[in-house]
This record gives C-alpha cells, sequence and structure tokens, in this order.
C-alpha cells in the first residue's frame, strides 16, 4: 500500500469512527451497563481496525465490523475480571427492569444493520437516545454533562474536550471521571424517560447541546472570537436529536435556531478575527441554504401548539435572517418574539436582548432606559455584551464620556483577544 493510501484509509477509519462513535458507545453500554467498559473496548475495536483495513480494506459495514469486535473483547473482558463481570450483571439486571430490549442482533443476518458504513435504523437509534439522556441526567453538575456529551456523543477525546473549554486536560479527566463515577453508584438509568417524564427531562438534554453551540459560536475566552469546530458538533448533535425526536417541537427550534445563528459565521468576523457587528456584516456572505432549512424547521417548531423557548429564539433569528439589511429587520416583530420568550425563560440576557431590540424600533434612548433599569442585576456584572449594548446606546446619544466608561467596563470582562481588540478601538474613536 502506498503513503497515500495508507493515508485514505486512516482517513476512512477517522471518518467512520467519528460518525460511528455515537451508535457503538450506545449499543454497548446497553448490552454492558458501563461506560468505562464500553469506552474501553471501543478504544480496542478502533485499534484493531488501524491495523487490520490497510491491507484487508474498510468493510462493507464497518461499524458492523466495530461492534462485532468491540463485543468480544467485552466478553472476554468480563470471563477474565469475575468481580467486574458481577458488578455489571447488577447494572444490565437493575437496566433490565427499567426498560427491558433485546440485545443487539450482531449475527450477520441482515437484522439490525444496514448496508453501507452505518448502522441500521431499526436497532440504534434508540440506545444512541438513551445515552443522550444518560450523559444529560440531572443528578450530574452541569459542566460535567456537557463534558461527557461531548466525550460520548461527539466523539472528542479528553484533551479535546479539555481545549474547548480552555482547562487543564486533567481536570476535564476528573469531570469525566467524576460524571462516570455518579451514574455508576447511583445506578443512573440508561434509557429514555418514560411519557410523563420527558418534558421535565428533555430540556436538560437540548440545553447541553445548545451550551456546546453558544460557547463555538462566541467564545467564553481565547485566542479566536469563534469556535467553528465546536459549533458544528453541537449541530451534529441536534440532527441526531432532531432525528431521533421527531415529534418534539423543540427538537427542531433548537436545530433550527442554531443553524440560523451559524449560517452568519463566515460574516462575523473580518480579516484578523475581529467581530463585526450585525448591521455591518456582508449579508452576501451568509450561508442561504442553511437559513433555509433553518425556516423550514422554524415552522414545524412553531406548528402545532404553544412554542417553545427555542422555537421562539430561532423565530427571531429567522427575522434578522430574512432581512436584507438591518433597517429592514422586522423589530417590531422582533421585540413581540422577546415579549413571549420572556414568559417562557425570564432572564436578565432576555431583558437585555429585548432592550436592544426595542432600541432599533423605538430608538436608543427607550432601549437605554430599559437597560438602566437592569443595571442592579447581579448576574449583569460579569457579562460583557451589557455593557457593550449599553456603551452602544450611549454613543448613539452622544453621551461619549458615560459611552467610554461603559466600553472600558466591558473590555475588563472580555474573554477573547478579538472582543478585546474591538473595545480597544472603540475607545480609541
Amino acid at each position: 500500500m502506498s503513503p497515500g493510501e495508507g493515508r485514505e484509509t486512516a482517513e476512512a477509519v477517522e471518518a467512520v469512527f467519528r460518525e460511528e462513535r455515537g451508535l457503538l458507545l450506545a449499543s454497548l453500554v446497553r448490552r454492558f451497563g458501563d461506560l468505562d467498559l464500553a469506552e474501553e473496548v471501543t478504544s480496542e475495536a478502533i485499534e484493531a481496525a488501524l491495523r487490520h483495513w490497510p491491507a484487508e480494506g474498510v468493510p462493507a459495514r464497518p461499524g458492523a465490523w466495530l461492534l462485532t469486535t468491540a463485543r468480544r473483547r467485552a466478553v472476554d473482558r468480563l470471563r477474565r475480571d469475575r468481580a467486574y463481570a458481577a458488578r455489571l450483571a447488577v447494572l444490565a439486571a437493575d437496566a433490565e427492569r427499567a426498560e427491558p430490549a433485546p440485545a443487539p442482533d450482531v449475527s450477520g443476518s441482515g437484522q439490525g444493520f444496514g448496508s453501507g458504513s452505518g448502522f441500521g435504523s431499526d436497532e440504534l437509534p434508540d440506545e444512541r437516545l438513551q445515552l443522550f439522556f444518560t450523559c444529560a441526567h440531572p443528578a450530574l453538575a452541569a459542566e460535567d454533562r456537557t463534558a461527557l456529551t461531548l466525550r460520548c456523543l461527539a466523539g472528542l477525546t479528553t484533551p479535546e474536550v479539555a481545549r474547548a473549554f480552555l482547562v487543564p486536560t486533567a481536570t476535564m479527566a476528573q469531570r469525566i471521571v467524576r460524571a462516570k463515577k455518579k451514574i455508576r453508584e447511583a445506578r443512573i438509568p440508561f434509557r429514555v424517560p418514560g411519557p410523563d417524564e420527558l418534558p421535565g427531562r428533555l430540556p436538560g438534554v437540548l440545553q447541553v447541546v445548545y451550551s456546546v453551540f453558544t460557547e463555538g459560536y462566541a467564545a467564553s475566552s481565547g485566542p479566536r472570537l469563534q469556535r467553528l469546530d465546536l459549533a458544528e458538533e453541537a449541530i451534529r448533535l441536534a440532527r441526531i436529536l432532531r432525528r431521533l425526536l421527531p415529534a418534539e417541537r423543540e427538537s427542531a427550534g433548537l436545530l433550527a435556531l442554531l443553524l440560523l445563528v451559524h449560517a452568519r459565521r463566515d460574516a462575523r468576523t473580518g480579516p484578523e478575527g475581529e467581530p463585526v457587528l450585525l448591521e455591518d456584516q456582508d449579508r452576501g456572505r451568509w450561508d442561504r441554504p442553511m437559513i433555509e432549512e433553518g425556516r423550514a424547521l422554524v415552522v414545524r417548531a412553531l406548528t402545532g401548539g404553544p412554542a417553545g423557548p427555542y422555537g421562539v429564539q430561532a423565530a427571531i433569528a429567522a427575522l434578522h435572517d430574512e432581512a436584507t439589511d438591518v433597517a429592514a429587520t422586522d423589530w417590531p416583530q422582533i421585540v413581540a418574539l422577546y415579549d413571549v420568550l420572556r414568559t417562557l425563560t425570564p432572564s436578565p440576557v432576555v431583558e437585555v436582548n429585548r432592550a436592544v431590540a426595542v432600541a432599533m424600533r423605538d430608538g436608543p434612548g427607550a432601549g437605554l432606559a430599559l437597560l438602566d433599569a437592569l443595571a442592579g442585576e447581579p448576574r449583569l456584572r460579569a457579562y460583557p455584551p451589557y455593557a457593550v449594548a449599553r456603551g452602544d446606546l450611549l454613543g448613539r446619544l452622544g453621551r461619549d464620556g458615560e459611552a467610554a466608561a461603559a466600553y472600558r467596563e466591558a473590555l475588563e470582562l472580555a474573554g477573547t483577544e478579538p472582543e478585546r481588540a474591538a473595545l480597544r478601538r472603540k475607545l480609541g474613536e
């Protein structure tokens, strides 16, 4: 095999790994009831693929090959470690009582697996959904839920997850270990919540994916304004949720919101990585196919009952994306949607965004009055967009000294270097 062919095979293995890892892991956890064991044998199966596939070629059904190999490794390990096997038997019994389900068929009979590179649609999607709800269980700390979701469902390595949130690898490893330990010791069931539980649990799952996207859209710190890799992983996870929960309108709303916001990614930064405000963006660089997909999902999210918060936010994003420029934006409708959103998820951040929309509808004085009314809100003291919004509106009113003070406050709070550079330019003006 030539070096070029070797690279192509390695890239094919990596692509399969990225695409199938969540499916593979979900099946193994469902079968053996232990995340650690599932991750270990998944890694061993990938290592085996890297040894065999360059010489033998990528199999027609690589997902089935990996699952069969991983399950054999797991069975071998359990045979060697009786204490481990006994503990997993207890976990498996708990899982069977919670939700009896047949084991996946990997016999090669054609049941349970599709052709091509992926698993079949009849078997693993529900198991992957179970893994979503396990990783985002409310018993886990919020930061641990996000880390575990990135590790298990997005397929990021622990160092990659650590880099995503700018913490040492050892710190992130501890978070992931802590989450797995909690799942194991609290016997958190590996299952999809029942119809009576789903409304209460689904928002937590959606929030984890949204948190991943938010960090990608506007990094909390570091040298770049955007983390496109994180944003795209979040969209991939949102697509999975949308496929697995087609009847849940908020899963459509979340995916719509992410697509409509991510569609502006190329226009959000300038040549040096500096932030470009919405009003200054070249809308010709926006991703129109992504916008159209998002708009269609907004219709689904808003049809058939009261709107949820992600559907409402997606509708706001759609109004921005549909306008030819800031002046043509339907600001009265955006304010009305924020009025709905503040009843669904009241928060200071929603109030800040609404105040900016009011300023665009009624003038900077009206918006500034609303922002000043929020001055005593403690959660906004460490929120740079609040100070930036005040600075912008004060500047529009000609109150330059107060605007400069607001920008200096925002500069102290800004997390990324592009944000700080943009604020320094504003102060220089």
